[in-house]
């Protein structure tokens, strides 16, 4: 089961991050963003960041369900490919 958080935002990025970074760790592939009820900038960050966890670890990671403000939030950062492609 994809690892899903329910709120990316400054005051809880730091402990998503971390349950995010042990899911890779532990095989997850993939990261259900369609419970994400709270979502800002922050949550670009750590998309980024468990994309470059994954990275280094060489396995791939998929961003599922993505809302349209997230990923209107990644264009205009100018990560959305990075992200969503």
């Amino acid at each position: 089961m994809a690892f899903a958080p329910h709120s990316l935002t400054m005051s809880d990025a730091n402990a998503a991050l971390e349950q995010g970074c042990a899911a890779i760790a532990a095989g997850e592939s993939q990261i259900d963003l369609s419970q994400l009820v709270g979502a800002d900038s922050t949550a670009v960050a750590a998309l980024l960041a468990w994309k470059r966890v994954a990275q280094s670890k060489g396995k791939p990671l998929a961003f599922l369900g993505a809302s349209a403000s997230l990923k209107s939030l990644a264009k205009l950062y100018g990560v959305e490919d990075l992200l969503f492609a």
